[in-house]
């Protein structure tokens, strides 16, 4: 297997992570009533650590088919080559290291490394073209 799909296998694990640790904090607010019942209505909006949390992942989840679509493209048309590992890499440590980017709050150096996974994108995507 390639770094390609490697770097792909292991932010869908990073991707669970994230969204159960979103669920847990959400659940510290909310209430397991709210967690086990049928979540009818508005809840509230989730604050501190939940809510970068819940954010965090839902920003994994707006990146992740992008970088997933490119990666099975690569890999199924045979254009792999250092770039598009680099690529994938890049993505999937920028990913790791968004979680306490956003936990901590930090602005300017959150969005820096969001523009580093995206460049892991482009780095993967280009080889298409």
């Amino acid at each position: 297997m390639g770094i390609e799909l490697k770097m792909l296998s292991w932010s869908i694990a990073l991707a669970i992570v994230m969204l159960v640790m979103a669920v847990l904090a959400s659940i510290s607010q909310r209430g397991i009533p709210w967690a086990l019942g049928p979540r009818d209505g508005t809840p509230g909006l989730l604050t501190g650590m939940a809510g970068r949390l819940d954010r965090s992942f839902r920003n994994m989840i707006e990146t992740f088919p992008l970088f997933a679509a490119a990666v099975l493209a690569v890999v199924a048309t045979s254009h792999t080559s250092e770039n598009t590992a680099l690529g994938a890499q890049l993505y999937f440590w920028a990913r790791v290291a968004y979680v306490p980017g956003y936990l901590l709050g930090v602005p300017l150096v959150r969005t820096l490394i969001w523009g580093v996974s995206m460049a892991g994108v482009v780095l993967v995507l280009a080889a298409l073209f």
